[in-house]
């Protein structure tokens, strides 16, 4: 099968948060499962090093009012094509918006060019290329499927998949934006791109997506109902025959405490003594006093969404039980500061780093004991998967794919030699510090602690199980199955 996968994120390219994880390993996951995957990318400056020496694949001389070429290219030994439209891409800032972290106010036009171009790639436009299947990945490429139904290109139209990596980001516009969409009138329909009076890209792709997928099966569930569905809930129970949920894994290549270049030591499940030294290293990273007792840390963006503000008002207890924090994310800035008030009230105690350092991301999970995830809802989560891989016990509330992928420490669990890490029902400040209580009793018992870590670090989130359920969706919707 020959695949186009679509997204405006890939690690190690560009990379924001989770959704570049998931598109830069597919490829790889996919491949023994018998399907091809060519990735689509816009041509950002940071793709520019990939593309000097491209292939031009495809003009145009008018893409939703711009000029613009396809490249061919490759990432790592997978093929790659680009999107090279200079007015649209060719920014600094973020791959959304500028230095300030403010929205380009084109997003719209830049992703609904990237979503035309990837129609065009799946429909005979451009001559050479011929996909089976175009998988879609959030909003920014969730265009795509509308473009192909009311604009197919000469040839029968690929089979289409929207992955959906959060629901609560449905690139929503105005009316005004639906003329340079470049589209036939017949499209602003309740069943078309039509929004609430408006344009929305993720819903347009749904309506028309052969299927649907999301990155785990409860929250599949979950986006059912309204207090997940944000406002799409409707159209996912109106289309559940056509929605799955897979889980997403992680890259063992770059994911390995074994092999992980970023630790000062690395270790294995029989090797767990050396994560002292880590410990060590994440305590001089973020000026925290040295001790035996349990740190903690965050690696999120500092959000509603992830439970920030509810873990901001716990912070004192946690000092005060016994525990250490070391902090890395930015977001919201009055929850940065709230973290950073709390270093100051507790110095050796609270440690904060606000951005995002990869190589930092990777000690912590090192050299931490326990990651916290107190998130309101959570699609599927990487963070959890990595504290997995590396003995760190993710403490999480039990929503979306927390729930799925971390076994409850309860007595039971423990009994049967299968717990992974510590749940929690609600994000309140009560249900946080109970978590945070009965992880503590944990670590007390030695044993008890090294029995989460292995069985942790013994869990498979490899890829190879997701990348089989993709390969079973897109031949179910090819008849190759």
């Amino acid at each position: 099968m020959r695949v186009l996968s679509v997204a405006s994120e890939a690690y190690p390219l560009i990379k924001t948060g989770g959704l570049a994880d998931v598109v830069g390993a597919l490829p790889a996951a996919l491949a023994p499962h018998g399907a091809t995957l060519t990735t689509f990318l816009p041509g950002y400056p940071a793709i520019a090093p990939l593309t000097r020496r491209a292939k031009v694949v495809h003009r145009y001389a008018d893409l939703l009012g711009t000029e613009a070429r396809i490249l061919k290219t490759k990432i790592g030994d997978h093929p790659l094509l680009v999107l090279d439209a200079p007015a649209l891409f060719a920014r600094g800032g973020g791959p959304y918006g500028d230095a300030t972290g403010a929205d380009w106010a084109d997003n719209w036009r830049r992703f609904a060019a990237f979503s035309r171009a990837a129609a065009d790639l799946a429909s005979g436009v451009v001559p050479g290329y011929d996909f089976d299947i175009l998988h879609a990945h959030d909003w920014q490429a969730a265009m795509a499927p509308a473009y192909l139904r009311y604009a197919p290109g000469p040839r029968f139209p690929a089979k289409t998949v929207v992955t959906i990596h959060n629901i609560a980001f449905q690139g929503r516009y105005g009316y005004d934006i639906f003329a340079g969409l470049a589209l036939p009138d017949i499209a602003f329909a309740l069943d078309g791109v039509e929004y609430y009076g408006g344009v929305g890209f993720l819903k347009a792709g749904l309506e028309a997506a052969d299927a649907i997928t999301t990155v785990s099966p409860t929250y599949a569930a979950e986006i059912r109902r309204g207090e997940f569905g944000m406002g799409l809930e409707g159209l996912i129970n109106d289309r559940a025959n056509r929605v799955t949920g897979i889980v997403n894994g992680i890259d063992p290549a770059v994911w390995n405490p074994e092999t992980d270049a970023s630790l000062p030591a690395r270790y294995t499940a029989r090797t767990l003594a050396r994560r002292r030294t880590n410990k060590r290293a994440v305590e001089t990273r973020f000026g925290l006093d040295t001790g035996n007792g349990p740190i903690f840390t965050v690696i999120s963006r500092l959000t509603w969404q992830k439970g920030m503000d509810v873990l901001a008002d716990t912070l004192d207890e946690l000092v005060a039980l016994g525990g250490r924090l070391a902090l890395l994310g930015s977001g919201d800035a009055a929850l940065e500061q709230a973290f950073l008030a709390a270093a100051e009230r507790h110095p050796g105690r609270i440690g904060v780093c606000i951005g995002y350092d990869e190589p930092v991301s990777h000690l912590l999970q090192g050299g931490a004991d326990a990651i916290l995830i107190p998130s309101r809802f959570e699609p599927c989560g990487l963070t959890q998967l990595y504290g997995l891989a590396y003995g760190c016990i993710p403490v999480v509330a039990r929503t979306g794919g927390l729930a799925d992928t971390v076994i409850d420490a309860n007595e039971a669990a423990i009994a049967a030699g299968v717990a992974t890490g510590v749940q929690h029902d609600g994000v309140t400040p009560e249900a946080l510090s109970h978590a945070l209580r009965r992880t503590l009793a944990l670590y007390a018992r030695p044993d008890r602690w090294a029995m989460l870590q292995r069985n942790a670090m013994r869990a498979d989130f490899s890829w190879d199980e997701s990348g089989r359920r993709y390969a079973d969706l897109y031949a179910s919707l090819t008849g190759t199955a």
